[in-house]
């Protein structure tokens, strides 16, 4: 074959993506920092599921065609750094096809270079060793040695061997990676989706590694059925405005743990689901756990449960369908009855899908976009007067659908952003790109919870949106920021010995302690980021801090630092991170 067109190109797509889907959690293992939100594998692949369900319905022939709805799926999908990479090197991708039906061995290489030249343009300070580097390096290669007559399948070949090539040398270019043992994380996740291209031009083309489906639509694993678990008498009415989806499954735990799952923990598991829906039922027992939630995102849900185990049964219903229904009965039944529309109560349906219209209402000047998660969080953020809460943060980085739809939302000429997470900058700031043309978007590149409430803290309704601006940025860079979490794994790095589930503190991005107790790890922290010119102390307690330990350390605290600092210590209710710490 010396040419392709949209049709294989979809099928490579399709591969490219179940590819990565089978082996995302081997990808989240490869994360230098031993936190439990080491997502690289998990943004990737939630984004690259949501280019190829862009084009999975799509015949058109043209690879022009499909390649631009690929990037578009990719661009809205994005998620974390490493996701919003990806959708950059296949926005250049689509960019080197454009018009085009067909493409022989030149053309696509040109196009795989067009995407490296893009995906650095896309990111302000490249850093070599990580994904960039990879696609570079086997891009370039796949140029200089393609031939205009090259069979298209040995075309992708070459470019999956030099990038496998490239990845295995990450780690002289980036330290950190030799100093842990790992590769880089985004260069594996984007050899395994040009692994799937390959195997798709050799007709052999990847399927997801999902349980099969019995005659009674329930999922097996080939073994006999475990007991169903008593989740006693749910709630099935729509208590949430939304409405969104109902989704229950059971998941069975494996033992002893293999190296592609984490280990299960109920307070932190319920706490992601009280994050990302309600009308919550947890229920374990032994080696199972149950699981009822109304959701807006249940593909979400399913794909952070699945790093903890495998399904053996899923049901979702749609609950704004359901609801639409009932309330179309509902009318049928009054007509019967010969009760007339006009008698009828008014029944205002709000659907769960996205919309990108302009709602009906006035435009104010400004408005405030904050990412948080933790019902304290929130609060704190709604009393500085955000206008929109983008659930997220550490653990599930949101895509730039999200804060587009945030945006709309807002309906401000002006609006504020903070991602208050590094690792959603980015995502941030394509979704202002995404809506320029609508209003000014500003993103506020806060990297912590701390930063991004100290930032909404100063802002001034009576200022400009340049000194609000200048003044954000000059009190954050004030704000030391720490936070403490428990190590998933044991490692040194940065000179500290880690250890599985013991806890560590962490000041911008390094690990400076650790500890078998949180409130020892702490202490510990403090004593690093506090100095002579320390003025305030702010303290967010996560979910997992009980009553008693919080008296312990505020007690603590108080003595060390009370006589001379400020201190607060608030509930923050957020998964994951037991604590978030701020000095000023």
């Amino acid at each position: 074959m010396i040419k392709i067109d949209g049709v294989i190109l979809k099928r490579m797509i399709i591969s490219g993506s179940n590819n990565l889907y089978n082996s995302y959690p081997e990808i989240d293992s490869l994360n230098v920092f031993p936190v439990p939100d080491g997502d690289t594998g998990t943004n990737m692949n939630l984004t690259m599921q949501s280019g190829a369900k862009e084009v999975f319905n799509k015949n058109d022939g043209s690879i022009g065609s499909v390649s631009k709805d690929f990037a578009r799926g990719l661009l809205m999908g994005a998620r974390g750094n490493s996701g919003v990479i990806l959708s950059q090197i296949f926005r250049g991708f689509a960019d080197g096809l454009q018009g085009k039906d067909s493409v022989d061995a030149l053309e696509l290489a040109s196009a795989f270079l067009s995407a490296k030249n893009v995906a650095y343009k896309a990111v302000m300070r490249p850093v070599e060793g990580t994904i960039l580097t990879v696609i570079r390096e086997a891009s370039q290669a796949l140029y200089d040695k393609a031939e205009k007559d090259m069979p298209i399948d040995e075309c992708m070949d070459l470019l999956y061997e030099e990038a496998q090539k490239s990845l295995a040398r990450t780690p002289d270019l980036l330290p950190v990676l030799k100093e842990v043992g790992v590769v880089d994380s985004g260069g594996a996740g984007l050899c395994k989706i040009l692994e799937g291209f390959a195997k798709a031009l050799h007709n052999e083309i990847v399927e997801k590694n999902m349980p099969s489906v019995t005659e009674s639509g329930s999922y097996s694993t080939g073994k006999p059925q475990a007991p169903s678990l008593d989740v006693g008498n749910v709630q099935s009415k729509f208590e949430h405005k939304e409405f969104g989806y109902c989704t229950q499954f059971l998941m069975q735990i494996p033992n002893p743990l293999p190296k592609d799952k984490k280990a299960f923990n109920e307070k932190r598991f319920k706490a992601v689901l009280e994050a990302h829906g309600n009308s919550i039922v947890l229920v374990t027992d032994e080696d199972l756990v149950k699981v009822h939630i109304h959701t807006l995102k249940p593909g979400n849900i399913l794909t952070y449960a699945q790093q903890f185990g495998e399904f053996k049964m899923i049901k979702i219903d749609n609950m704004t369908e359901q609801h639409e229904e009932l309330m179309f009965e509902d009318s049928e039944e009054r007509s019967e009855a010969g009760v007339g529309a006009d008698s009828a109560p008014k029944i205002e349906v709000t659907t769960s899908a996205p919309t990108f219209e302009r709602k009906a209402k006035e435009w104010k000047d400004c408005g405030m976009i904050a990412v948080a998660v933790g019902e304290g969080i929130e609060r704190l953020f709604r009393d500085l007067s955000v206008d929109y809460i983008v659930s997220g943060g550490q653990t599930m980085n949101p895509a730039t659908s999200d804060f587009v739809k945030a945006i709309e939302e807002v309906h401000a000429h002006t609006v504020f952003v903070f991602p208050n997470n590094g690792n959603i900058v980015m995502a941030a700031r394509q979704a202002a790109e995404i809506c320029k043309d609508q209003c000014r978007v500003e993103v506020i590149p806060t990297k912590t919870i701390p930063e991004g409430l100290v930032a909404c803290m100063v802002y001034n309704q009576a200022s400009t949106v340049e000194e609000n601006m200048e003044s954000m940025a000059e009190n954050v860079a004030a704000v030391k920021s720490g936070e403490v979490t428990y190590a998933i794994k044991d490692t040194t790095i940065d000179g500290v010995t880690v250890a599985k589930d013991h806890f560590m503190g962490i000041t911008g991005k390094k690990i400076v302690c650790c500890h078998k107790h949180k409130i020892n790890t702490l202490l510990d922290m403090l004593e690093k980021m506090v100095t002579s010119d320390s003025q305030i102390i702010t303290i967010l307690c996560g979910e997992d801090v009980t009553p008693d330990e919080k008296e312990k350390l505020t007690s603590e605290v108080e003595k060390r630092y009370g006589d001379a600092i400020d201190i607060t210590i608030e509930d923050g209710k957020q998964p994951v991170y037991s604590f978030f710490v701020s000095v000023e």
